[in-house]
């Protein structure tokens, strides 16, 4: 894996604007949190697997906001993309936020859902999350400062069906998540879990989901996901809903009989 520096980045110890880390930064809410934390005066690292679309994004930010950009080309399904990313974490300058956004979903019943495609999904939105939110824990928690925010899903809520795998490791993330925001605060670390409802991005097209079929207000744009998730990390708030209609349907979700949440859940990923 390659580890490119572009526009201006220094490493070095003293640096006069903030640093953060992106994963799947190319495409979607990942590149929107870049413009964002971009427009906010930080350096960045930007992290995905297609370094050319990495490439145009630093550009485009270096341009517009003056950010210095270090694009990483890493495949966080494999043992050594997660290595190349946590070594950048644990021995290059430190990270004042680190975002972990990259996942993919897939769509079937899980009997027919290809065991290798199973194995890549457990890899990417469970093991590499896990290992680079423990990287940089572990730096932030030594100098007492520090944000890490991990992005789960409206899936962590309910059961799966059609999608069980990776409503599964949604669920974990959010669990992992709230767990690690107790474990950390006492040291001024913040952690944040994100849990967006349907967002258009080319994610779905991935999943095989169909977005196009819902009312526009079942919608949250990627721009406003990433905005919110960031003001909640800024605020320490250890799960962001983003939308009062998602917001709601979790509570509701939290009332209703577990029968009644897996044979709506089923149906609701049927029709989507």
């Amino acid at each position: 894996m390659r580890d490119d520096v572009h526009c201006g980045v220094v490493d070095t110890p003293a640096r006069s604007k903030p640093l953060a880390l992106v994963t799947g930064a190319s495409l979607g809410i990942g590149e929107q949190f870049a413009r964002i934390l971009a427009a906010k005066g930080y350096d960045l690292v930007l992290v995905a697997r297609g370094e050319a679309r990495l490439q145009l994004l630093a550009d485009e930010l270096s341009r517009g906001f003056g950010a210095g950009c270090a694009v990483l080309a890493a495949d966080l399904s494999t043992s050594e993309g997660v290595a190349s990313v946590e070594k950048r974490i644990t021995d290059g300058p430190a990270f004042d936020t680190v975002i972990n956004n990259a996942g993919f979903a897939w769509r079937g019943e899980f009997v027919d859902e290809p065991p290798d495609d199973i194995a890549e999904m457990v890899r990417l939105n469970v093991l590499a999350l896990s290992a680079l939110s423990r990287a940089a824990l572990a730096v932030m928690v030594a100098r007492r400062s520090g944000r890490l925010l991990n992005v789960a899903s409206m899936a962590a809520f309910l059961p799966g069906p059609s999608e069980a795998v990776y409503y599964a490791t949604k669920a974990y993330v959010l669990s992992l998540t709230q767990a690690l925001h107790e474990e950390v605060k006492s040291a001024g670390v913040h952690v944040s879990a994100l849990c967006p409802g349907i967002t258009p991005t080319n994610f779905q097209d991935r999943a095989g989901s169909h977005h196009d079929r819902l009312p526009r207000f079942a919608m949250t744009g990627a721009a406003r996901v990433a905005a919110e998730g960031l003001a909640a990390l800024e605020e320490n708030r250890a799960v962001c809903i983003p939308g009062g209609l998602y917001k709601a349907f979790v509570s509701l979700v939290h009332l209703a009989p577990r029968s009644v949440v897996r044979r709506g859940a089923g149906r609701w990923i049927a029709g989507v």
